[in-house]
Parts: C-alpha cells; sequence; structure tokens
C-alpha cells in the first residue's frame, strides 16, 4: 500500500471528527445526513456534509480503508487540487443520481394515491411524522409503498459515492493492478473487480435484492462510479489535446 498522502490523511481526520462528534452530538445526523429535497429535513449543506457522516464502525472502517488504499495512489499521481475536484465531484454526483431515483420512488408512489382522490396535504403531514394510512395499500402494493416511504424519509450517510469514483479512476490508471481482497483469497485485477462491484450494486438498487447487507444507498454508489467513468473518460478523451506541444 502507498504511504498516505496529505489531502486523504485530512479527508481521514475530518471523517473520523465528524464520526465521533455524531454521537456526542446527536442533532448531527439530522441537520448533516442527506435527505430527501422535498422533505422538512432537507437542507442546502447536506449534499456536501453527508459525506463526512457514517452509520456505523464498520461503515467508516470500509470506506476510510478504500480512501487510504486508493485514494492516495491517486493523489499521488494528481496532486491534491485535481484529487479533490474529482472526490467532492463524484460525491456530489452520488447525492444527485441517489435523489433523483427518491424522487421517481415517490412521485410514483404518490401520483398513484393521488389519482384515487387522497389529499396530498395528508399524505405529506402523515409522512413527516414517520407513518403512512394502511389503508392505501388498497390502491398500491406494500413494497412501492415501502418505497415511497423509505425515499421520503431515510436519510443518506457515507463516503461511498465518492469513494466508488475513486475505484473507477484506479481501474483506469491502473487496469492491471491486483486486488487482495479479505473475503476472496485470490488476487483479482482492477479492471475486472471495479466492475463486477458496480454492477452488483446497480443488480442490488434495481431488484432489492442486495448481497452487501441492508440500509445501503446502492443508487448513490451508481452514481458515484458514474460520474467518476465520465470524468475519466472525458480527461483521457482530451489527454492528447492538453499535452500539444502548439497550444
Amino acid at each position: 500500500m502507498m504511504n498516505m498522502t496529505e489531502t486523504v490523511k485530512q479527508l481521514l481526520i475530518i471523517n473520523v471528527l465528524f464520526f465521533i462528534g455524531s454521537f456526542v452530538v446527536p442533532q448531527a445526523n439530522e441537520l448533516l445526513a442527506l435527505h430527501y429535497f422535498e422533505s422538512d429535513g432537507f437542507k442546502f449543506w447536506q449534499p456536501i456534509s453527508y459525506m463526512f457522516m457514517h452509520g456505523s464502525l464498520m461503515h467508516i472502517f470500509f470506506n476510510m480503508f478504500a480512501l487510504i488504499s486508493f485514494g492516495s495512489a491517486l493523489e499521488h499521481f494528481w496532486g491534491a487540487k485535481k484529487f479533490l475536484f474529482f472526490y467532492f465531484s463524484c460525491g456530489l454526483g452520488a447525492a444527485i443520481i441517489h435523489s433523483g431515483v427518491n424522487y421517481y420512488y415517490f412521485h410514483d408512489g404518490l401520483n398513484v394515491l393521488l389519482s384515487h382522490n387522497i389529499d396530498k396535504g395528508q399524505i405529506i403531514e402523515l409522512l413527516n411524522q414517520g407513518k403512512y394510512d394502511t389503508s392505501w395499500i388498497e390502491f398500491i402494493s406494500q413494497s412501492d409503498l415501502e418505497k415511497m416511504y423509505s425515499s421520503y424519509l431515510t436519510p443518506a450517510v457515507g463516503a461511498s459515492g465518492a469513494i466508488y469514483g475513486l475505484l473507477v479512476a484506479f481501474a483506469f490508471m491502473f487496469p492491471n493492478a491486483e486486488l487482495a481482497l479479505m473475503f476472496i483469497p485470490v488476487p483479482i485485477k482492477a479492471k475486472y473487480f471495479v466492475p463486477v462491484v458496480v454492477l452488483l450494486d446497480l443488480f442490488s438498487g434495481v431488484t432489492g435484492y442486495s448481497i452487501f447487507g441492508g440500509n445501503i444507498a446502492h443508487f448513490a454508489h451508481v452514481g458515484g462510479a458514474l460520474i467518476g467513468f465520465i470524468m475519466m473518460w472525458y480527461w483521457k478523451k482530451n489527454q492528447f489535446n492538453q499535452n500539444r506541444w502548439d497550444r
């Protein structure tokens, strides 16, 4: 493993401080996690602050382990400014795509209820109380109602979206680097490992069946990976133009 670079070290410290602070100040989770943007809990700073919040010790451990392992290699070649720009772009992209999927699920269920003349104010009032009317199941399936409920009320936390962007960037830059994983004894090349992990997250997000466990924002992971891929593809495509002698 490459020695930890300075910017990665600072991000690590900030994440750890936020994690400790979330236990010292219970209101921190309410204020800093990413809430659904049409809900009362949403604040304009949350698409940034959610990246520094984590739900458990294992959650922050795996994210910070990946940050050190992959982020240090990327910062070493890019420098601090380019690394931070990429990191936060992937994290913001993850927040936007996660919120967009939540918007779809929420309004898909809401429109069904509205089509049956259920008052929108009553729906929103119950959701803001963390409740829903069981009679709604007469008009909407249990699974769709749960998606609507979860999309509106479940906040997202974690640096995972940004980390998935780093994974994609690492696979772009070091495709043949062999990754030794704790749960797989055989080293796997980055160019194979990263696409498989992203596709598994996409599968889990679409089907609702997760091999990684519950309460995971799969589309935030996919969103961070997608933004990372687009940025790396663009940078690679324009690399020749940036190095032309007559510019």
